[in-house]
């Protein structure tokens, strides 16, 4: 029973993360079924991760009010009807309403199966569960593009919807049956001030931006977006330090570790969330590709990132946290500036070797920061940051998608050209350079951050075992004479 709980969760780890790679693969073949470009397809993007900003923060309360089982089920039934409603989408606000309808469900999906496991696994067999739930989650995005690209190739883009359908039911019937009923934590009162203020201010900040580079609305309607967005976040930041139990609570970025990682990895997602929506276009749209030939070489990505997770951690303990972050920050933003060197005579071993470097730097990169966000957290504190460090991720994917989007359109309007291989090839060296400066929040902590958690030795404590052999070496020698 100690395996079935966590591969009954992962049922919907393994959907929402194929579902999240999958259809970058189809961008192009979904945008013209239904009437518009591409790129303007960065607003499906953002409204399903705006989605998952807005509702991630309230998943656990929803789990303490009515059930963590409950709300689990109902999540991926929302899922599913997410999932409907973008197969049977004819027009671009059709299709935006549906993902943001499919982010609510996935918003809970993630969080409470984690929690779920928390409250129903003894600690002993923590680690070991964590293993069975996290493993069939990481193989969602290395199947992702091949089965994406399939089914838009020889089928129609729609099956790549419709196949979360008996994915989604069959976890419906195994969490009925099999999943018990999970204990509820104290219930703490629910910020809904909050809960709107960063509802608006996640969503007007996000949505402005995207339209502002893309004219899909009037002008005007982007601006009042974006202003009514960042006036909300200004009201937010004194009303969440005044009261007690905020929604967001900002004080938790006293703690220079969690301030370096929160910062560090926003920059960092500009490049690695731009590039899921990037490279399949670039492959298609600049390359000719067909949607399976992309997902065919784009996949070694999420194989790499697999792969590192079973070397990350005696990396970290050789070199330690921050030296391993700033690495890993130069040498993927390094990655993505060499993706903006491709071109059709590209040979496509040499494209797929790159892909699969930078998915081991990436997922060496996320290892660590999710590692070392907590190193400074209190027990007390956890809760709280767990919620902005989990928040942080899709708003930061959604702006790389909403910048990367803008640079598209910018430089292919520039050049008063459709859009080509040089507009994808200027996207790319924007993103790396906003990406690289993930690197300056780390630059400022300490060499041995985090040292207790990654195992990595101080000077001191290398110098002190040093000691202690030759030590203990000179006394088990035989004195000469």
């Amino acid at each position: 029973m100690s395996r079935l709980i966590p591969l009954i969760l992962a049922v919907a780890l393994f959907m929402e993360n194929m579902d999240a790679t999958v259809i970058a693969t189809s961008l192009p073949a979904i945008a013209a079924d239904i009437g518009t470009t591409p790129v303007a397809l960065k607003l499906a993007f953002t409204a399903y991760f705006v989605a998952l900003a807005i509702f991630i923060p309230i998943s656990a309360w929803l789990a303490d009010k009515f059930g963590a089982k409950s709300v689990f089920r109902a999540a991926i039934l929302v899922f599913i009807l997410g999932s409907i409603a973008c197969a049977f989408s004819g027009s671009l606000h059709e299709f935006v309403m549906a993902r943001f309808l499919k982010g609510m469900g996935g918003a809970m999906m993630s969080p409470l199966a984690r929690l779920i496991l928390l409250r129903t696994t003894e600690r002993r067999d923590l680690v070991n569960a964590m293993a069975w739930l996290t493993i069939p989650a990481l193989i969602g995005p290395t199947l992702g593009p091949p089965i994406g690209g399939f089914l838009t190739t020889f089928l129609s883009w729609h099956w790549i919807f419709i196949i979360n359908v008996p994915i989604g039911l069959l976890g419906v019937v195994l969490i009925t049956k099999y999943l018990p009923e999970v204990e509820s934590a104290t219930l703490r009162p629910m910020d809904f001030p909050g809960f709107f203020l960063t509802a608006i201010a996640f969503s007007g900040i996000v949505f402005g931006l995207s339209l502002l580079s893309m004219p899909v609305l009037p002008f005007w309607v982007a601006v009042v977006s974006t202003t009514i967005g960042l006036a909300a976040a200004v009201i937010y930041v004194p009303y969440a330090l005044r009261i007690e139990h905020p929604l967001l609570d900002p004080r938790l970025f006293q703690h220079p570790s969690y301030r370096a990682v929160v910062f560090g990895t926003t920059l960092f997602l500009i490049g690695a969330g731009a590039t899921p929506f990037l490279l399949p276009l670039m492959l298609q749209v600049g390359f000719g590709y067909t949607p399976f030939e992309s997902g065919m070489i784009t996949f070694v990505g999420a194989l790499g990132a697999l792969c590192m997770k079973f070397v990350a951690k005696p990396i970290y303990q050789r070199i330690g946290f921050r030296t391993a972050l700033m690495a890993a920050g130069v040498f993927s933003s390094l990655g993505l500036a060499i993706k903006g060197t491709f071109v059709p005579q590209t040979p496509i071993v040499v494209m797929m070797v790159v892909i699969f470097l930078v998915g081991l730097i990436r997922s060496l990169y996320f290892t660590g920061q999710n590692a070392l966000a907590f190193a400074d957290i209190d027990e007390e504190e956890a809760g709280p940051a767990t919620a902005i460090h989990s928040v942080m991720r899709p708003i930061a994917t959604a702006l790389a998608v909403a910048m990367a989007g803008g640079v598209l359109e910018f430089s292919s309007q520039m050049r008063g050209q459709p859009l080509g291989v040089d507009d994808f090839h200027t996207a790319f060296f924007v993103i790396a350079a906003v990406s690289f400066l993930a690197v300056i929040p780390f630059l400022r902590l300490e060499k041995e951050a985090g040292s207790d958690i990654s195992g990595q030795r101080t000077a001191a404590q290398r110098q002190a075992a040093l000691e202690k052999t030759e030590q203990h070496g000179y006394q088990g020698r035989s004195p000469r004479f």
